[in-house]
């Protein structure tokens, strides 16, 4: 497997990220070649403090990088130069079969829509997370990458995310949910009634709608929103957990009575930690163009990092885009499923 790094993207870049890159490479040896892209001296300096040398290392040059806060269209075509479009550019030239970035998730939409374009069939692509819960793990489409999408999209947001959750996470036939405000056909926005309509009419496993305060007790394998509410949704859902476990240790700490009883449950609380650890799953495929893209959070730890590396190993083995283009087309031959 080849695989390239965006060295350069996220807020703890090039540090995280080439840390990130010499855990993988020291834990999944299927991995061929990793190829870190950004500023070579930087990338140089961190593998050196890391005192870490692989034959399996390459880097590739790249002078610029896209600031988080930039506008990600004007990035991608002023910034010719940038880690993370050098990085795509060596998918669609076939040097690697996957990139990883932690860096600006609408510049990583934007240049693998522009320089690797959309699947067959595929209007828009879409960002898929899987999200942890006590239960089950389940996936979240669209998490980040359309801040405004149309019902149409949102019924191949789900014909991705059900194709997803049956190869990556192992689901046989997953049920789909639609976030909403009500669990009604009635409720919710005007796009939000049409696409119930039109999954009502596919064969996908629709449990019809959902509210967000199911979503943690007992979700679908698969939970369909544009990309605005997804990643609302997904930010908040980790920092309210993030909190919780900080005022938890906080309150545990307290006195030497609280501590007692915390060593005395703290397998239960290390086993809950590691299960919602959102670094655990590292990054999030996105899904619907012609080539394997990771996005992973831009606040990634070295070991997310590397679990974003595994999530692109992963991909390549699944093989995801020749099962979406097929039940793209499944639909597409179909008789119309408006009206």
């Amino acid at each position: 497997m080849k695989i390239a790094l965006d060295a350069m993207g996220g807020d703890y870049a090039p540090k995280n990220t080439i840390e990130g890159a010499v855990l993988a490479l020291k834990e999944f040896p299927l991995i061929e070649e990793l190829v870190l892209v950004g500023n070579t001296s930087a990338i140089e300096t961190e593998l050196k403090r890391a005192g870490y040398e692989d034959a399996r290392i390459n880097i590739v040059h790249a002078t610029e990088v896209v600031d988080m806060d930039e506008s990600a269209a004007r990035a991608i075509r002023q910034k010719k130069d940038a880690s993370i479009s050098r990085a795509i550019d060596l998918v669609k030239n076939g040097r690697v079969q996957a990139m990883v970035s932690a860096g600006h998730t609408g510049a990583a939409v934007a240049a693998s829509v522009l320089k690797l374009r959309t699947l067959k069939g595929v209007e828009r692509p879409a960002v898929a997370c899987i999200l942890p819960t006590e239960r089950k793990a389940f996936v979240l489409i669209d998490a980040g990458a359309n801040p405004n999408s149309e019902a149409d999209n949102l019924l191949q947001f789900a014909i991705m995310g059900s194709v997803y959750a049956r190869y990556v996470l192992d689901r046989v036939n997953p049920s789909i949910g639609l976030l909403s405000i009500g669990e009604e056909d009635t409720t919710g926005n005007e796009i939000t009634k049409e696409a119930s309509k039109l999954l009502k009419r596919t064969d996908l496993n629709f449990q019809g709608n959902i509210e967000g305060s199911d979503l943690f007790e007992n979700p679908p394998d698969v939970v369909v929103c544009d990309g605005f509410t997804g990643n609302v949704l997904l930010k908040t859902a980790e920092a309210a957990a993030l909190a919780i476990f900080a005022s938890l240790k906080r309150q545990l700490f307290k006195s030497r009575l609280r501590k007692l009883g915390a060593l005395l449950v703290k397998d239960a609380f290390i086993t809950i930690r590691n299960r919602l650890n959102p670094d655990a799953y590292g990054g999030s495929q996105l899904l619907g163009v012609n080539g394997t893209c990771i996005i992973a959070h831009g606040s990634s730890s070295p070991v997310a990092i590397k679990n974003a590396i595994r999530a692109a190993a992963h991909a390549i083995q699944y093989e995801l885009n020749p099962h979406i283009i097929e039940e793209i087309q499944k639909y597409e031959l179909r008789a119309p499923l408006r009206g």
